[in-house]
């Protein structure tokens, strides 16, 4: 049995995140900035964005989703992997918050006015994740809708690569598209097999 690091991330998250909205000082040294990044080499936002978040709600349905698929996750790499659990949900959560924000980090490295805040881009990673291991399993769209997983993965890369292009709004869909991406191929880094577990639980879908 090991501990709930999912229930962990969620208290530290939802902790520190808490505290920022009445501290402006603290949410403004931790959120995503390209441009400090770059020109001031203030390499820790690209992980310490993920702590903070814009509203209540912002903050609400990002750890209501996490806490829903990070038990998925962790429950498929104990089946699918000889231990380490704990250590391989940590680092696919980590390096997501890196990873999602690599092309906007390319994209506004010299906009100093672009800020962006939440862990959305490793929530999305968790979900698609869970989407690699069991891709029919509902996913309840809007909270009500249920939706197989892999049509709403489709649908969720389809919609978030075009509004990424679009930049038309304040939403992080950049992070979303690619944290998504990670998140189906970060299991595959050690098992490359459960590409053909993907596969065949595809075709294995009984219409």
């Amino acid at each position: 049995m090991h501990i709930d690091i999912n229930i962990i991330l969620i208290i530290i998250i939802s902790a520190i995140s808490i505290f920022a909205f009445s501290r402006p000082d603290i949410l403004d040294k931790l959120k995503f900035n390209a441009w400090q990044v770059v020109h001031r080499k203030e390499y820790h936002r690209i992980l310490s964005y993920g702590l903070v978040h814009g509203s209540w709600m912002h903050l609400l349905i990002n750890m209501f989703v996490l806490w829903s698929f990070g038990r998925a996750v962790l429950y498929y790499f104990d089946m699918a992997f000889d231990g380490g659990t704990v250590i391989r949900y940590l680092i696919l959560f980590v390096s997501a918050l890196g990873v999602s924000t690599l092309s906007t980090l390319n994209k506004e490295k010299n906009n100093p006015h672009y800020n962006a805040v939440g862990a959305s881009g490793a929530v999305s990673a968790v979900v698609f994740t869970s989407i690699l291991f069991n891709p029919y399993n509902p996913i309840l769209l809007f909270g009500i809708i249920p939706i197989p997983g892999i049509i709403f993965g489709v649908l969720y890369i389809i919609y978030s690569k075009y509004m990424a292009g679009k930049n038309v709004d304040n939403i992080g869909h950049d992070a979303h598209y690619y944290g998504a991406i990670y998140g189906l191929i970060f299991p595959l880094f050690y098992e490359p097999k459960l590409a053909l577990h993907f596969f065949n639980e595809l075709i294995s879908f009984n219409f």
